[in-house]
């Protein structure tokens, strides 16, 4: 049999978040060609470039701090002026529709090739290149918990999942390796099904899962803590060769259980069992009458009743479990607080959704660990937004032809510095004064502007001062700085 070889988008060869988003455009633009003999008009169908992109970025999450991210565009654009006014200062709704059905991810002359050994194909590059880049900014505390999120997702997929106990029931797994403390998302790796033969045709059994997902904290002495899905104890004494520890329900099934342990006859509420064997500790607790829970430790090795639960009497290996256990699920739920997902028929473009979500509560837990001022969430969203966007609006600034007059004026306060200097020392033409439009809607031509912001002002909105009083408010810099 022939060896494949993996493709060039290779985790090791986009190794700079620049050259990635250089490429998304490229192939973002090559399905645009592909698309704009459909369209009457080139400028409806025109090529994007990074800067927009990025702008197109922030509309994202600018909608997911509103809360909005389901809300049809024509609310959030608000042609009647109960909209947000920053969509339609950053770019038209035509425009946004436009985008979100051109963005692609990968290249379009290789997709067919590569869709024959990785149903992943469409995002796989994205999705490389953004765990690799979580990994290179940040170094995970000593407990991480391992779990599965579900973006939900209704649309045609080859492996799409069912999965009851979750919200959305329906959708993309993801398996994320989440720092417990920081909830810094550190590895993350998607289920696919079973995979092509091929490069990518990995086990999907979870000790498996787990394993590929430590794989990068490896002799760290981290501790792991997983549910009873990915539990088996030859998985715990793996990860003991690798010098990392491990907690985690059991499932009752387990041969390697002895009886006493599964077997609830008999046995009083909030009793506990305990075993030893080769550095692992096996508890047994019931928390209520005929009911056990079972955990596996190796890193708790004593029997120590938690003195804090009271009647309880908790072992400190489920009490330790318990603390830890949430990681995944609290990113989780941070991600649908303020969440970016737009709804869409494209199984790639709800997993950009997850990692833009991700990428979001990363970027804010670096941000306190550099000792940045720690900002409510909301805060922190569309503060990071605005940061995306504002070369992208200096940019429109410059070219406000054909817009309407209250979006020109609001725009111009993006100009750059230097424009700024250059329009004031232009003599003013004649323009619509910017107050009658607001005010009556009356279309009043004037020769004057103001002079400190430079907007266009009749006669009838000047305030006038005497040669006094507009010598002493200059001294004084109340009109001018």
């Amino acid at each position: 049999m022939q060896e494949i070889v993996k493709p060039y988008y290779n985790v090791g060869n986009v190794c700079s978040i620049s050259i990635f988003w250089n490429r998304f455009v490229k192939y973002t633009n090559q399905y645009i060609d592909s698309v704009k003999a459909k369209f009457a008009r080139d400028r409806d169908a025109k090529e994007t470039d990074l800067i927009e992109i990025q702008a197109f970025i922030d509309l994202l999450y600018l909608a997911g701090a509103y809360r909005a991210n389901r809300r049809r565009l024509e609310e959030l654009w608000g042609t009647e002026g109960d909209g947000i006014e920053k969509f339609g200062l950053v770019m038209s709704i035509k425009r946004f529709e436009f985008l979100i059905r051109c963005i692609h991810f990968d290249d379009r002359t290789s997709h067919s090739q590569w869709k024959e050994y990785d149903r992943f194909c469409p995002i796989r590059e994205l999705f490389d290149c953004f765990v690799h880049n979580c990994q290179k900014n940040y170094i995970p505390g000593e407990n991480v918990t391992i779990d599965e999120m579900l973006p939900g997702f209704c649309g045609k997929c080859g492996f799409r999942q069912y999965i009851q106990s979750k919200p959305t029931k329906y959708g993309i797994k993801i398996f994320p390796l989440v720092d417990a403390r920081m909830f810094y998302t550190y590895n993350m790796e998607i289920y696919a099904g079973r995979q092509p033969e091929g490069p990518y045709k990995v086990s999907n059994k979870p000790s498996d899962v787990v394993k590929r997902l430590a794989e990068p904290i490896f002799d760290t002495v981290c501790n792991i803590t997983c549910d009873n899905w990915f539990s088996d104890i030859d998985l715990v004494n793996y990860l003991k060769e690798k010098k990392l520890s491990y907690v985690g329900t059991v499932r009752k099934n387990k041969k390697q259980l002895p009886p006493s342990f599964v077997n609830v006859r008999g046995r009083d509420q909030y009793s506990s069992l305990f075993g030893f064997n080769n550095g692992n500790t096996s508890i047994s607790y019931i928390p209520k009458k005929g009911k056990n829970v079972i955990l596996i430790s190796s890193l708790c090795e004593t029997d120590a009743i938690d003195q804090s639960t009271g009647v309880q009497k908790k072992p400190e290996g489920i009490t330790f479990y318990n603390i830890t256990k949430g990681g995944v699920d609290t990113t989780d739920q941070m991600s649908a607080t303020f969440n970016v997902s737009r709804n869409t028929r494209r199984w790639p473009m709800v997993i950009f959704f997850a990692c833009l979500n991700i990428a979001c509560i990363n970027s804010q837990v670096i941000s306190i660990g550099n000792g940045l001022e720690a900002l409510r969430r909301r805060i922190f969203l569309k503060t990071l937004s605005h940061q995306l966007v504002i070369v992208h609006l200096s940019r429109r600034s410059l070219n406000t032809s054909g817009m309407p007059t209250q979006l020109q004026l609001r725009l111009k306060s993006f100009l750059p510095q230097k424009e700024r200097e250059t329009s004031s020392s232009i003599p003013p033409k004649r323009r619509k004064c910017g107050k009658c439009m607001a005010e009556t809607g009356f279309r009043r031509m004037t020769n004057y502007e103001c002079h400190n912001c430079h907007e266009p002002i009749c006669l009838s909105h000047v305030k006038p001062l005497c040669q006094t009083c507009y010598s002493a408010a200059d001294s004084e810099g109340s009109f001018f700085s």
